[in-house]
């Protein structure tokens, strides 16, 4: 009879033991894992890769802004930028496309599947954006009757053909934005003004297809100053994740969401635990 109740003491025990937070996830906190990775806390990936690898997300973080910042700036024309970048199409090509795709691979190993797949878009994309500007690629020969790439650049068909490719990159990015509500305001917030960016670049091509130039230009500088607006929340999760990797004793804010719209495993978990 007493080893009947000693053993039920240690059962309610491990039971109230798993009912903590922190057993079911990582053994970081919540907070510390939502300033540390784009994704929220899930179980499934909960393994060893974490602690024994790097962070990849501030490298994926690095290459985004020194692309895109620049890019914003220019496009809204600040101190005579223009040539839609062609001064650093290195830039985009290493720094946004390549360094993006290595930190995506990254976030794969450790099992982050949403910003593996949010990097490794942004990162083809300034790949893409930076080989359409490239001479060989000859993105606009299709578009002349003499094959001369640049003529065919500025022809309507190629205008409205790239308008097409902006709107659903936003609308891609909209489906980021939706699970992003799971992550932190910070990303939710640049996600949301990069739906708008893309929207307002494919108006802006369409515009320029219907022979509206003047109207295409202000659009571009509209883009451009949401496109800058977007890469402050991200200089800010930059700069949160590096003070986090050298355990700075100031802690800055991200936002956390992922207590606040709970996954479909932690309503499970919770059900479960009130059983």
């Amino acid at each position: 009879m007493t080893n009947d109740y000693i053993t039920t003491d240690r059962s309610d025990d491990t039971l109230n033991r798993m009912k903590t937070a922190e057993s079911v996830f990582l053994p970081i906190s919540r907070e510390t894992f939502e300033k540390l990775y784009l994704s929220p806390k899930h179980p499934s990936v909960a393994g060893d890769l974490r602690k024994k690898l790097g962070n990849p997300t501030p490298i994926c973080l690095m290459g985004f802004l020194l692309a895109s910042t620049p890019h914003s700036c220019i496009m809204m024309g600040w101190r005579g930028a223009g040539g839609n970048g062609g001064a650093i199409l290195p830039v985009y090509i290493f720094f946004g496309g390549l360094v993006q795709l290595l930190g995506g691979i990254g976030e794969w190993i450790i099992g982050n599947t949403f910003t593996c797949a949010v990097f490794f878009t942004y990162g083809t994309f300034w790949l893409v954006e930076g080989a359409s500007m490239i001479p060989w690629f000859a993105t606009g020969a299709n578009y002349s009757t003499t094959g001369n790439s640049l003529e065919g650049q500025q022809t309507a068909e190629y205008s409205a053909t790239i308008a097409f490719y902006y709107l659903f990159l936003s609308l891609l990015t909209f489906f980021y934005l939706i699970c992003s509500i799971r992550t932190n305001i910070c990303l939710f917030t640049a996600l949301f003004l990069l739906v708008i960016t893309f929207a307002i670049f494919s108006a802006s091509y369409f515009q320029l297809a219907n022979g509206a130039e003047e109207l295409a230009h202000r659009l571009q500088i509209v883009g451009g100053a949401f496109n800058f607006a977007l890469c402050v929340p991200i200089w800010h999760i930059f700069l949160v994740q590096l003070l986090e990797a050298v355990d700075f004793p100031i802690s800055l804010p991200v936002g956390d969401l992922s207590t606040v719209v709970l996954g479909r495993s932690q309503k499970v978990r919770r059900a479960t635990a009130e059983e």
